[in-house]
C-alpha cells in the first residue's frame, strides 16, 4: 500500500489475517503511474502499487505498532507547539516595532524585557501583547509537560538508553529514532536509514564520472533536524577533549567546515543508531571519553 493516513493501521489489520504488508512512500510510487495513457485514478494508483512492489530497489516505509505511533505523536504535537510558539514571539515582536520598540528574537530575553515597554503601548496594543504573552506562556507549561513525557519514556526503554550513549543524541532523538525505525529491520545497512533521513549526497553523475552535491533532505525532516541539532551540540562541547572521535570531529572541521562536520556526525549517529536497534546486545559500542 501507498503510505497515507491510516496506513499504519490497516497494515496492523492486516497482519492479523496473515498477510504481509508492505507500505511505499507516494512519491516512489508516482513514477510508475503511466499518467499519459490513463491519468490519476484508483485503478492507475493501483497498477503502479504493483508495478512499484517488484523494484528490486523500492526503499520500504517501516510498519509501526501503536505505541511507536503514540510516542510519534507526542513528538508531533509538541513540534507544532514549537512552531505555534516561534510564530507567536514573532508576532510579538512584529506588533512591538510598529511602535519603534525592537527586541532581541531570544524568547527568554524578549519575555523579560516586553514588561518595560507595556505601559507604554496604547490601551489595545497593551491588550493584545499581553495576551499573546499569556497564551505563549500556556504553551511553554505544554512543552516542559511533553518534554518530561519523552525523558520518561527514552529512560523507560532498554534500546533508548542504549541510543543515548551515542554522542548528540539525547532523550528527543533517542524516542523519535526508536518510534521511527523500530528495530531497525526494514533496512538492510546503516546508510539505507542515512540516506532515508536526507544525509547522504545526492549524485549529479554523467559518462562515468561521480559528482556528488549537498544532501538530498529526503524523508524525516523532524528526524533529521534532531540529528543536525545533536551534532551541533556535540562540536559546541568539543572544547580539548583528545579521544578519537573528537579528534576525528576536529579534524572534519578543518577539512571540510562547520556544516558539513555537522551533517557527517548526524550522518555517523544515523549509521550507528541502526546498527545498534538492529543488532541489539549483540553490538559493542565504546562510549566516547567525556
Amino acid at each position: 500500500m501507498e503510505a497515507c493516513s491510516g496506513a499504519h493501521h490497516w497494515s496492523r489489520v492486516f497482519q492479523q489475517y496473515g498477510h504481509t504488508v508492505k507500505l511505499m512512500a507516494p512519491k516512489l510510487v508516482a513514477p510508475y503511474r503511466m499518467s499519459g495513457k490513463r491519468g490519476k485514478n484508483d485503478a492507475a494508483d493501483a497498477a503502479a502499487i504493483c508495478e512499484a512492489v517488484t523494484r528490486p530497489s523500492m526503499r520500504f516505509v517501516p510498519l509501526k505498532d501503536e505505541h511507536q505511533q503514540a510516542t510519534l505523536c507526542l513528538h508531533r504535537t509538541r513540534q507544532g507547539f514549537i512552531e505555534e510558539r516561534t510564530a507567536i514571539y514573532n508576532r510579538i515582536r512584529g506588533l512591538l516595532s510598529e511602535f519603534g520598540v525592537v527586541l532581541p528574537q531570544s524568547p527568554e530575553r524578549l519575555r523579560r524585557e516586553i514588561p518595560t515597554h507595556l505601559d507604554a503601548l496604547p490601551g489595545w496594543a497593551r491588550r493584545c501583547i499581553s495576551d499573546l504573552l499569556e497564551h505563549a506562556g500556556s504553551i511553554e507549561d505544554r512543552l516542559t509537560e511533553y518534554d518530561r513525557a519523552i525523558r520518561e519514556i527514552a529512560r523507560e526503554d532498554e534500546r533508548s538508553k542504549r541510543l543515548m550513549l551515542l554522542r548528540g543524541i539525547g532523550p528527543t532523538t533517542a524516542s523519535a529514532l526508536l518510534a521511527s525505525i523500530g528495530a531497525g529491520h526494514d533496512f538492510r545497512n546503516g546508510r539505507q536509514v542515512a540516506a532515508w533521513l536526507g544525509l547522504t549526497p545526492g549524485q549529479h553523475s554523467s559518462g562515468g564520472k561521480a559528482r556528488l552535491g549537498s544532501i538530498t533532505k529526503a524523508g524525516d525532516a523532524y528526524l533529521r533536524s534532531l540529528l543536525v541539532l545533536g551534532a551541533r551540540a556535540v562540536i559546541a562541547s568539543l572544547g580539548e577533549k583528545q579521544d578519537r572521535f573528537s579528534r576525528w570531529v576536529r579534524s572534519l572541521m578543518e577539512r571540510r567546515g562547520y556544516w558539513r562536520a555537522a551533517v557527517a556526525i548526524a550522518a555517523k549517529n544515523a549509521r550507528m543508531a541502526w546498527a545498534m536497534l538492529s543488532y541489539g546486545d549483540d553490538f559493542k559500542h565504546e562510549p566516547a571519553a567525556a
